[in-house]
């Protein structure tokens, strides 16, 4: 997670001051972080009162819409809680946050289990899957096997609204 904090005094007098930070860093860090943009922003700024507020006026992440006034302490701990997270899961918490899934990253934490990944790009493949771990088609006469519509099933499964893709084009599913 990447913010710009800008002094909000400095832009409101017609200034843009502040600076890139990753998130997450330790508290201490962050205070000083918050500290340096308001004194860089007083040093800029004629009048000699005290800059106080400061604003997000940019963020780079992947797994939420950050807000100029969302709190950066809770930014922080949204940040470390993603760190601790393997690949996988990280995809799981973008996938369930993007599909709106859930309300938030600590749900879409606590409801990992319910995101897994299929490993397919086709739900034909997904249908092919089911239909044969569930053993359904082997109920069949053999010569009537051959005549079942995976690409059918895996339409109605898709439709039913438990499956989303991800950027590599691999299918998940919502179990939830």
């Amino acid at each position: 997670m990447r913010v710009y904090i800008t002094d909000l005094e400095a832009y409101n007098n017609g200034r843009l001051v502040g600076s890139w930070y990753e998130l997450p860093m330790n508290k201490d860090e962050l205070t000083q972080a918050i500290q340096n943009e308001l004194q860089k922003g007083q040093q800029v700024c004629e009048h000699a009162h005290t800059h106080e507020e400061y604003f997000i006026s940019d963020f780079e992440y992947d797994y939420m819409k950050i807000d100029e006034y969302d709190s950066l302490d809770e930014l922080n701990e949204i940040a470390q809680k993603i760190e601790k997270l393997d690949e996988s899961e990280k995809m799981a918490v973008k996938m369930m946050v993007e599909n709106h899934i859930v309300n938030s990253i600590d749900e879409a934490i606590e409801n990992l289990e319910n995101m897994i990944c299929t490993g397919e790009n086709s739900m034909e493949d997904i249908a092919y899957n089911y239909i044969e771990e569930s053993g359904l088609l082997q109920r069949m006469p053999e010569n009537l096997q051959g005549y079942f519509d995976y690409e059918a099933l895996g339409r109605d499964m898709e439709i039913e609204g438990n499956y989303f893709r991800d950027e590599n084009n691999i299918l998940w599913e919502y179990v939830g």
